[in-house]
């Protein structure tokens, strides 16, 4: 389900200039990075790239989501990490994205974690956004 702009929250400001090679920056500062290919797409890889900073956004929005259901389910998540891998890579009309999420969650077995990440892939404001449109893996 979609909000409307009255329901916003906070908004995030960010500024490029010149793509995959220049520069990003968002409005108050606290980010202002140099951005280069990564040399695996033939790029000197000097500066950081957006699937960095997608991957970044990713798994601290996930770590947030799996707070939220770990607390409706009871679940003692104390001391988890959540790792999010984009992949970027060419596909029929340009380039696409795919993600894997992992979670290492010590205090609980494996089956409760698994289910964990289900239902926080459900409630992740990053998962909503991205499903349907590229191949999420939870691990």
């Amino acid at each position: 389900m979609s909000i409307q702009q009255s329901d916003v929250l906070y908004t995030a400001v960010a500024t490029a200039e010149n793509g995959r090679d220049g520069r990003v920056a968002t409005d108050d500062g606290k980010i202002d990075a140099v951005l280069n290919p990564p040399q695996e797409m033939g790029g000197s890889g000097v500066g950081t790239n957006p699937e960095q900073f997608f991957a970044a956004g990713y798994s601290a929005c996930f770590q947030g989501a799996l707070g939220v259901v770990a607390r409706q389910e009871k679940a003692d998540i104390s001391g988890s990490t959540v790792t999010a891998k984009v992949g970027i890579g060419k596909n029929e009309d340009g380039f696409g994205l795919i993600v894997e999420i992992s979670a290492a969650i010590p205090n609980v077995d494996a089956a409760t974690a698994q289910a964990l990440l289900e239902k926080a892939h459900q409630v992740c404001p990053y998962s909503k956004a991205t499903r349907g449109n590229i191949t999420v893996t939870l691990v």
